[in-house]
């Protein structure tokens, strides 16, 4: 099967969107093959808006622990399926990423192929570890960084650019090791105002 470019399928995504509502369950029957990483990609996009970023981060757990059990394509259970979405949503989404997806695909494009033979897996766990890193620090702002890895991470699986993917894996390790080094020096610092406090 001839590779597809990720701003082609969105696009061949938001044209065949028909109608005031569009699901999950109609949007993983469009995009076959290409659903983990789009839907991903979608999420990711959606997690860098401030007030959508808990409902994105929580939706992004469902197929990062299906990819980790190495299924072939997502499916969320059939209440969320089933949830119609106004599909003028999707229009907003497109219509950003599309004209900033055909930019990078005069750069990002299919290379080091064996490498994402195995990292399905690997994949789903750095998503997952992001999407909690995103839902779990409640500062302002702070979804921002773990949401646009998530989008590199699912751009470097969906144009099956192995390279990208190696470096967007270790940027998310880099971003994880962050996160864990702030939380622990917090710990420290609340446990030394506690002690001093106590004093």
């Amino acid at each position: 099967m001839p590779f597809i470019p990720a701003s082609v399928v969105l696009q061949r995504l938001h044209d065949e969107a028909h109608g005031d509502h569009f699901t999950l369950g109609w949007m993983m029957g469009m995009l076959q093959r290409r659903s983990f990483g789009m839907v991903m990609l979608l999420f990711g996009l959606a997690a860098i808006v401030p007030g959508v970023s808990i409902v994105a981060g929580l939706l992004l757990l469902i197929p990062a622990v299906q990819m980790i059990l190495g299924h072939s394509a997502p499916f969320f259970p059939r209440r969320i399926a089933a949830h119609p979405f106004p599909t003028r949503h999707l229009a907003v989404v497109v219509q950003r990423a599309v004209p900033v997806l055909r930019c990078l695909e005069k750069t990002v494009h299919p290379r080091w192929r064996s490498v994402l033979g195995a990292s399905g897996r690997l994949v789903g766990a750095a998503v997952m570890i992001l999407s909690i890193v995103l839902l779990l620090i409640p500062i302002p702002m702070s979804n921002i960084v773990p949401a646009m890895v998530i989008v590199l991470v699912s751009l470097a699986w969906l144009e099956e650019d192995g390279l990208l993917l190696v470096v967007a894996l270790l940027i998310a390790v880099l971003v994880v090791a962050v996160v864990v080094v702030a939380i622990w020096e917090t710990i420290l610092g609340v446990g030394w105002i506690s002690r001093v406090w106590s004093s």
